[in-house]
């Protein structure tokens, strides 16, 4: 009987841990629909985000990598940065992939990602990591 409970007991775990990990993020009053569409920050639809952006960002500690992929898209870029942290840059202006780009670095946001895919920082800036 003593058994049965803890299989029981592990099984909902497991199955709370899955559903808490999976879906989308509060993302305040930010646009998704134009943040997506916004690829590299092209369309300038991402800055008008700024100002909630950096108001929440702590919000996103801690949350996981597919939870920022589900609520704002695939990144921009990706870039490594060792071999335990990982950074998802979201450009908020245009980025070196948009025609017409101007040669200063653009607004960005980045996601520190530690080794286990976890936020650890969130980062409104110019520089890049």
């Amino acid at each position: 009987m003593n058994h049965t409970h803890l299989i029981n007991f592990l099984f909902s775990l497991s199955v709370f841990t899955l559903l808490g990990c999976s879906g989308k993020l509060d993302a305040g009053e930010i646009n998704l629909e134009n943040w997506k569409k916004d690829r590299y920050g092209c369309k300038g639809l991402r800055l008008e985000d700024e100002q909630e952006i950096r108001k929440i960002k702590n919000t996103f500690l801690e949350k996981n990598n597919q939870q920022l992929i589900r609520t704002f898209g695939r990144p921009d870029r990706v870039e490594l940065a060792g071999q335990s942290q990982t950074f998802f840059i979201y450009f908020l202006e245009p980025s070196d992939n948009c025609e017409g780009k101007t040669e200063k670095e653009p607004l960005k946001v980045l996601f520190r990602l530690n080794a286990i895919n976890r936020v650890s920082e969130v980062t409104v800036t110019y520089l890049n990591p």
